[in-house]
């Protein structure tokens, strides 16, 4: 076959990477082997935050990344975190490699406080227990094993939804397709919508869904429409996926924010569930979750489990030790654990709080408009249906950082700033 000779690398090019024992493509002169690879652009969450971080604005206001601030605004380690390394410390704990599915005490703890304690998948072991790196890589695990034992089915995830959400399941080669979530006329539910495009689905899909406090809406089916969707998900065959990132954070209630996949489950339907530990334990760093697959009988768990753990091993072989056994300690100690829902019930309420604040306030200055979906929506977030060009102004002008979707993160902001922002959203919504 008559080759040609590329004219970045030159005609010697092919004859130099022999000597050198190296393919052509790796010798450049005074370059990299990579420089064809492509900036990629900033994360839509984090990039918010780099640009917060470079700002110089004395009045800049950070409410991109759902990460839970003090009335200050510094970050909060809980007390009972606190409480529960103090115990580990003198517990003398060795730094030991865990087991691929994880922390024993975690896997037991974290499944109870996500189904119950009387849960009879739990009690007649239905359920596979992984434990993994937070949310995302609990999710990661899911789309890889979908990707390989679910081959051509497809997940269909809200619209809109966590921006993360289809970076995991595109990258893991899954197909993914949206179905209508938000009503941007009522800022609410479109569950007709919904309900029509989960009924058009092929049948035996993959439904993601949020566990409660949908990111980035803050929009909750209420508990008869979560019905109609589990009758809907049995009726079709469709395989619900939980994502539950704010169990106890969203309105204070563990079991109140678990009510939607206990609900699926006690319906008889086979579920997987993904959860996180960063928002209701302050555990951002730790990197602390789980992906559960409950499933009709105790067999089909055991061999689900041995093929999470045969991918686990390939992308980071044993998961960390250290915020796994905290949340093992908090959820095992009555005390730690009355204190942990104390400290739970109180961030949300701090959030509750400007909630109300920042729906007053927007009232007294723009009270042509409806302002009342800022207090209907629950959770870390709100979202204010502002165009990205008004979240341009908010940014430009006024240093509010934020993601361009028009979300905004509640637990960044304080009562101090609540007349700021309202200010800076007038401004945006009125002349932009």
């Amino acid at each position: 076959m008559k080759t040609t000779a590329s004219p970045r690398y030159g005609p010697g090019a092919p004859q130099r990477a022999a000597l050198l024992n190296k393919p052509a493509a790796a010798v450049v002169a005074n370059g990299s082997r990579l420089a064809g690879v492509e900036m990629a652009p900033p994360d839509p969450i984090l990039g918010v935050s780099e640009a917060f971080k470079a700002s110089k604005d004395p009045n800049k206001l950070n409410l991109g990344v759902g990460a839970y601030r003090t009335e200050e605004l510094q970050p909060l380690v809980l007390e009972v975190v606190k409480k529960a390394e103090q115990k580990m410390l003198a517990a003398g704990y060795n730094k030991e490699y865990l087991p691929i599915e994880g922390l024993d005490a975690f896997r037991q703890a974290t499944v109870q406080l996500l189904l119950g304690s009387d849960s009879a998948a739990v009690k007649e072991g239905r359920v596979a227990v992984l434990q993994a790196l937070s949310g995302t890589g609990s999710l990661r695990v899911g789309a890889a094993f979908i990707a390989r034992f679910m081959k051509g089915t497809t997940v269909y995830i809200s619209n809109p939804t966590w921006g993360n959400h289809r970076n995991i399941f595109g990258d893991e080669g899954v197909e993914w397709k949206y179905y209508r979530y938000f009503d941007p006329d009522t800022v609410g539910l479109d569950f007709k919508g919904m309900v029509e495009d989960l009924t058009a689905a092929p049948d035996g899909s993959i439904v993601l869904l949020h566990g409660c406090a949908h990111n980035p809406t803050g929009v909750d089916p209420t508990p008869q429409q979560w019905q109609e969707i589990a009758d809907l998900c049995k009726a079709k065959g469709h395989m619900p996926f939980f994502d539950v990132a704010y169990q106890g954070f969203a309105t204070g209630d563990l079991d109140k924010d678990a009510f939607a996949p206990r609900l699926f489950v006690d319906n008889g339907l086979e579920v997987m569930v993904a959860q996180s530990y960063s928002k209701n334990l302050g555990l951002y760093g730790e990197r602390v979750g789980a992906l559960n697959v409950v499933l009709s009988d105790a067999d089909a768990a055991k061999s689900v489990l041995s093929q999470l753990k045969r991918l686990a091993r390939a992308i980071w072989s044993n998961p960390p030790t250290h915020g796994a056994r905290i949340a093992a300690e908090v959820v095992g100690d009555a005390d730690m654990f009355e204190l942990w829902k104390s400290e739970m019930a109180g961030m949300a309420g701090r959030i509750a709080k400007v909630r109300g604040e920042l729906q007053a306030a927007l009232e007294s200055r723009c009270p042509d408009r409806d302002w009342s979906f800022i207090t209907k929506q629950i959770g870390m977030f709100s979202f204010t249906g502002m165009t990205p060009q008004q979240v341009d102004n908010m940014t430009n002008k006024h240093a509010v950082f934020m993601t361009r979707d028009g979300r905004i993160s509640l637990a960044g902001l304080s009562s101090s700033k609540v007349a700021y922002l309202a200010d800076a959203i007038v401004d945006s919504v009125r002349n932009h």
